[in-house]
């Protein structure tokens, strides 16, 4: 490409079958350019249909190779091996499966690049000067299957990111100026309104403004189970809309949507490279040049010092040359770490690189910031005692008062109230006073009413508040809640216990995790010491960290990597931001569509639910796991077919087996990530 007219520079994913170019040139001159491959190009953000090419007609090089190599081994049997037609025939089978391999291979030695493509074409051309055609046209059809092989692997672990791009819908019913009509995706305005019936995928990420229904949200968050979606909920681009019909106004262009995000970070994650990746890498780059010392020696030695046979010996080098072909080690990692990413994405779980995997597989303890993150971050009232007349009225004044009040407490007995049905907006309220830091007050038919905090009613010095009552605080603050009461000087009219409610998957997620083995689970807040051991009680975290500071978090942080090497934070991706970077890996509670947990994390959990964490370490793990099976099996399988070369077993056939068979079975292994299940 970079040889191209106008072209600046070009770079190709290949974990995303995505090519980036630079300059001034044309589709139809990048295809021409790539047109030995086969190659198909489409603009970024335009859906395609893949060309459907006949099994025939796509491997047409190959069929010619194995039908000539057949040929020559029938002329072979019934004629010999010395007759010119047995001979021509294994050339053609030779120039027909290897012109691209040789094409490759040559430029490559012109370069002094020396790649597996350079090690095949010196094998292929020695086995061919020496006279063995036979071996050199097993040779070239092995290679030609392998390499298909391995084109097939890949393209199975590429299409968690195919099958995330055809999520959406190309066109969406759209009303503009009042009339409705179906228009292309790339078309839809911010302001647009989608209207999106049963049965069909939402086409951009939007508010709903109209209808009630419930969304199948699970290529974008994993939540198996559909979620209820009313007026003002948002919903996102590529989700299924199962039951109403919805008005949608649309919030982000095409590009923007938190699918088009998920998909290019997902891009982004498959093509950088773990840190096993980067050794096998660097591995390789002295390994392959090192082969062909090995192989130049292995063939001259014996012949020079030892009065062995050149032709043996030739031969043995250049099997040495084909069985020390690096394809099973240069693919045993990416492609484990291109199927974990997409299994990851498609489980609601978006690791941004291949480094974080490896990481989030070698954590040994876990920080969890406690609002929002343990708990769902929003207050509500756990309990209501009513110590004189009836609770609906109770409730009703508690509503009426907290209405006015700006504190966060407020709104949760105001939703309460809400909840229960109890009408509280006609309440006459005279007087109403705001009193800093303790509660509020007000006249309501007459009589003055307070509600607080317990140091409100010692404030007003209230004939009811006593030794006992503030045990019965005091009791109620050590369950975690926070206390508010409600009454007048005289009486003490109800007990509100408000707390910040743990989510339900909370305490099964640090389960899981210490059955993993991670037995270091601590929960950091900026709550009491009372309030934050009653919720790390509940949760079964091993150790809590309570009234800190966000710099506190940081502090606590960089001591927890320190102890354990390996250590990660969770937590909400905006306020935990500098605790998250000071993690081995910082992992966000990203809802669908919150650009900061995306932006901050090293992995962001989509659907903001924590039992997706015990499944990515475990993901992780297993991804760990097959990359230095792989990396060892790869290195065994060439040391053991080098051993065959001391009594002068190895051959070109077994090199060839024992090259390809590596790096099928290793790709076959990365593959098994993609049945890791929850």
């Amino acid at each position: 490409m970079l040889r191209l007219d106008g072209v600046v520079n070009a770079n190709v994913n290949f974990a995303a079958s995505k090519l980036t170019v630079e300059g001034d040139t044309t589709i139809k001159d990048l295809e021409k350019a790539g047109s030995f491959e086969h190659l198909q190009v489409v603009p970024e953000n335009q859906s395609f249909e893949e060309r459907q090419i006949p099994f025939w007609k796509k491997h047409l090089s190959v069929l010619l190779s194995l039908t000539f190599l057949i040929a020559a081994f029938v002329s072979h049997v019934s004629l010999g091996g010395d007759y010119l037609v047995t001979t021509l025939l294994y050339v053609t089978s030779i120039v027909s499966g290897g012109t691209t391999l040789f094409v490759t291979g040559i430029k490559n030695l012109t370069r002094l690049k020396f790649d597996m493509r350079t090690l095949m074409t010196i094998a292929i051309i020695g086995a061919a000067i020496i006279g063995e055609w036979g071996e050199a046209a097993v040779v070239v059809i092995l290679f030609a299957i392998s390499e298909a092989l391995e084109r097939y692997s890949m393209d199975k672990a590429r299409n968690s990111i195919q099958s995330l791009m055809e999520l959406t819908p190309n066109e969406a019913r759209v009303r503009r100026h009042g009339a409705e009509r179906m228009i292309p995706v790339n078309d839809i305005e911010i302001g647009d309104t989608l209207l999106v019936k049963p049965g069909e995928k939402i086409a951009m990420d939007g508010e709903v403004t109209k209808g009630h229904s419930t969304i199948n949200q699970a290529a974008i968050t994993g939540e198996s189970i559909p979620v209820e979606k009313k007026v003002s909920d948002d919903v996102f681009a590529g989700t299924l809309n199962e039951e109403g019909r919805l008005e949608v106004k649309v919030t982000k262009r095409v590009e923007d949507n938190t699918l088009s995000k998920i998909i290019h970070l997902v891009e982004e994650a498959q093509e950088e490279k773990a840190p096993s990746q980067a050794f096998v890498d660097r591995f390789a780059a002295y390994y392959t040049p090192l082969v062909i010392i090995v192989a130049f020696l292995v063939a001259i030695i014996p012949p020079l010092f030892f009065e062995a046979a050149w032709s043996t010996w030739v031969y043995q080098g250049l099997a040495v040359l084909v069985v020390g072909c690096p394809c099973a080690l240069v693919i045993s990692t990416p492609v484990s770490v291109v199927t974990a990413i997409g299994t990851a994405a498609r489980n609601g779980v978006l690791i941004k690189g291949g480094a974080f995997l490896e990481e989030a597989g070698a954590i040994k303890a876990i920080a969890f910031d406690k609002t929002g993150t343990l708990t769902k971050g929003e207050p509500s009232v756990t309990d209501i005692v009513i110590s004189d007349g009836n609770r609906e009225t109770n409730l009703a004044i508690a509503a009426a008062l907290e209405k006015n009040s700006q504190h966060p407490l407020a709104s949760a007995i105001v939703r309460k109230a809400r909840e229960e049905n109890v009408s509280y907006e006609g309440a006459d309220i005279q007087d109403f006073q705001s009193i800093t830091g303790k509660g509020v007050t007000g006249r309501i038919d007459e009589e003055v009413y307070y509600i607080g905090s317990p140091g409100l009613f010692q404030y007003i010095q209230a004939s009811w508040w006593d030794e006992e009552q503030e045990q019965d605080v005091q009791s109620r603050q050590q369950e975690g809640n926070t206390v508010i009461l409600l009454g007048t000087k005289e009486t003490l009219l109800g007990i509100f216990s408000i707390a910040d409610e743990v989510r339900d998957t909370s305490a099964r997620m640090i389960k899981d995790l210490h059955q993993l083995g991670i037995n270091d689970t601590i929960m950091l807040t900026g709550d009491n010491e009372a309030t934050a051991e009653a919720i790390g009680r509940k949760v079964g975290v091993t150790s809590i960290q309570a009234n800190l500071m966000p710099e506190d978090k940081v502090t606590f942080m960089k001591k927890l990597t320190a102890r354990h090497k390996k250590a990660a934070m969770v937590g909400d991706g905006v306020n935990d931001a500098p605790a998250l970077a000071s993690s081995t890996v910082g992992i966000a509670m990203g809802g669908a569509g919150t650009d900061t947990a995306l932006e901050t994390a090293d992995i962001a959990l989509m659907g903001d639910d924590l039992a997706k964490l015990p499944f990515t370490i475990h993901l992780s793990r297993r991804a760990l796991t097959i990359i230095k099976q792989n990396i060892t099996f790869s290195l065994a399988i060439k040391a053991l077919a080098l051993l065959l070369v001391i009594p002068g077993w190895l051959t070109l056939w077994i090199a060839i087996f024992a090259d390809m068979g590596a790096t099928l079975l290793v790709t076959l292994n990365g593959l098994r990530l993609l049945k890791t299940k929850k």
